[in-house]
């Protein structure tokens, strides 16, 4: 079974080496040369992620189809290129997935989202994915493609975590009464999107998350705990100086529903909260 793995950062990298332990074939694109050496040290097959034809040509023999990357002012870059080249080859994945955000779902003040909330981004970032999301399931339409989207919140694992930004000095605890974040262990991402290839469904959207939304702060104290140090004073939001990027993050207050993931796929988030996964983190 092959696996083409359009973007290969964080999720994409955990993904593969997950599915290559199942005894997959793994491709991967890149788009400098920094990225296209970690797919070769990962002993993984390197594609140029611009090349359609080169593209067309691997989509033949690809069981399997993970895009990964943000969209554009100018749309899904994955989609410019993937699009062409499967028209051109007639190439048809048996699964090819699609990584969005919550952030589709906008700000709701604290309460619940599941698949079927209307969307309703409040960001330029959001507003692209829900374009992308669109884009993606109208393409299976018309290819009779089995395309899945989901919807991700804040992804950690290790090497990005809280224990990352506590010892670079990075970690700040804003305090944010009553707001929450959902947030997925990398690995559980990873575990999730093999249960969809497992039991593909065309047009199907997921959350995939843990089981416990929490206060940000409330984690970076956690981290802190657990390696013996104490944790950064909490700041009012209004006095931390945020960059626009991170005040739209803490514009938003939702708890995300895993259920339909949970009970369609078969899939558990082996780390069900914050504190499961930053100490298997530490663990390790």
């Amino acid at each position: 079974m092959r696996l083409l793995i359009y973007g290969y950062g964080f999720s994409g990298r955990v993904f593969a080496q997950r599915m290559t332990a199942d005894g997959w074939t793994v491709l991967a694109t890149f788009r400098n040369d920094r990225t296209r050496d970690l797919i070769l040290s990962d002993g993984l097959t390197a594609l140029d992620a611009s090349d359609g034809q080169g593209l067309a040509r691997t989509l033949l023999e690809t069981d399997a189809l993970l895009v990964t990357p943000p969209p554009g002012a100018l749309g899904c870059p994955a989609l410019n290129v993937l699009a062409p080249a499967l028209i051109e080859s007639g190439a048809r994945p048996g699964w090819t997935g699609y990584l969005s955000t919550t952030g589709v779902y906008g700000d709701r003040r604290g309460g619940w989202v599941r698949e079927t909330t209307p969307l309703s981004p409040k960001s330029a970032e959001g507003t692209r994915r829900v374009a992308a999301e669109r884009d993606w399931l109208a393409l299976g339409v018309t290819l009779e493609l089995i395309v899945t989207v989901f919807r991700l919140p804040g992804i950690y694992g290790p090497g990005r975590s809280a224990f990352d930004r506590l010892q670079e000095g990075r970690a700040r605890r804003i305090a944010t009464p009553g707001q929450v974040f959902s947030r997925i262990h990398v690995a559980d991402l990873a575990a999730g999107l093999a249960a969809s290839i497992a039991r593909p469904s065309a047009g199907a959207i997921y959350n995939l998350c843990d089981d416990e939304p929490a206060p940000n702060s409330e984690v970076i104290a956690y981290a802190a705990g657990l390696l013996g140090l104490e944790p950064p004073p909490e700041v009012a939001l209004e006095d931390a100086n945020l960059t626009p990027t991170a005040l739209r993050f803490y514009a938003e207050n939702k708890r995300v529903s895993n259920a339909r993931a949970k009970s369609e796929l078969g899939w558990q988030p082996a780390f069900a909260s914050y504190r499961e996964g930053l100490s298997a983190i530490l663990k390790g």
